[in-house]
């Protein structure tokens, strides 16, 4: 598969070694991070309970180039950590990775929920495209850790 810059690219299911170059990712987009609980462990039990994630490959050089982590509690799909690793932003990446992700959240059979922050309009942007709707005025709440 090719993009305009004739990048070879291929998406495959997230494995464990990996781990390393997600981190990466997430730390330079600012999407993920150890402290938020975002670590090996945690992508593996939510893969354990039906979850997905994706990760997309640039062939010429094994560089991870984006990240797509689908989790589901069984009433609703969630998708986390949607990046494009910035060396290679604006080439169109993102729709190819949004399309995968999309065609397993549709199998599922599910709601499709993402979370973005209000200022990232290229991402809001992305998303309005492909058929995302705001949900409304809602705010968010979290507790970090139920101690």
């Amino acid at each position: 598969m090719m993009t305009e810059d004739q990048t070879t690219y291929h998406i495959r299911e997230y494995c464990p070694g990996d781990f390393g170059a997600v981190e990466e990712l997430w730390n330079l987009t600012g999407i993920g991070a150890r402290w938020r609980g975002d670590t090996p462990e945690s992508i593996e039990a939510t893969l354990e309970k039906g979850g997905e994630f994706l990760v997309m490959i640039d062939g010429r050089n094994q560089q991870l180039m984006g990240t797509s982590w689908i989790t589901t509690d069984g009433r609703r799909s969630f998708m986390h950590h949607f990046g494009i690793h910035p060396d290679y932003q604006g080439k169109g990446l993102a729709n190819i990775l949004l399309e995968k992700s999309l065609q397993l959240t549709r199998a599922m059979g599910l709601h499709l929920k993402i979370e973005v922050h209000q200022t990232n309009e290229k991402a809001i942007n992305l998303y309005k495209k492909y058929g995302f709707n705001y949900l409304g005025d809602y705010n968010v709440y979290i507790i970090k850790k139920n101690d």
